[in-house]
């Protein structure tokens, strides 16, 4: 990888121009593969779902998902913080949780509500304020 080497005091102006050129680029290429992996991921997720043998689904989703996490590194499309002065590193947090965690919860909270009988207009209000309370963090 061709890096440029870091600047405690920040980036010149070449630096900021080159990386706002680069990131530009990266991100028409992450975005030409994510177009490509939405429907990639479909059929790799049914071939994975058809080539299931004793119960376990083929390795094909789970290849593609490999490929992709790898091609995200490769892109690394937030490369130029290195460049950022020291004072900008790091300065926003996002909360511990990710999406997956998102997800989980909102599924657990759906499969819990069908058991006792349907999501009712309690529950998708409870759904919306939790929803709410992620944002807020």
């Amino acid at each position: 990888m061709n890096e440029l080497p870091q600047n405690r005091e920040g980036p010149d102006r070449r630096t900021l121009v080159r990386d706002v050129i680069v990131f530009q680029f990266k991100l028409i290429v992450d975005g030409l593969r994510d177009v490509v992996l939405v429907p990639v991921s479909f059929i790799a997720g049914i071939i994975s779902f058809v080539n299931t043998k004793d119960g376990i689904p083929g390795a094909q989703f789970y290849d593609l998902l490999e490929m992709g996490k790898q091609s995200e590194r490769w892109i690394d499309l937030f490369g130029a913080m290195r460049n950022a002065p020291p004072e900008i590193r790091n300065r926003v947090h996002f909360p511990e949780e990710n999406m997956d965690h998102l997800i989980d919860r909102i599924e657990t909270f759906v499969v819990d509500e069908e058991k006792r009988g349907g999501i009712t207009a309690q529950a998708r209000e409870r759904l919306e304020k939790a929803l709410r309370g992620f944002q807020d963090r």
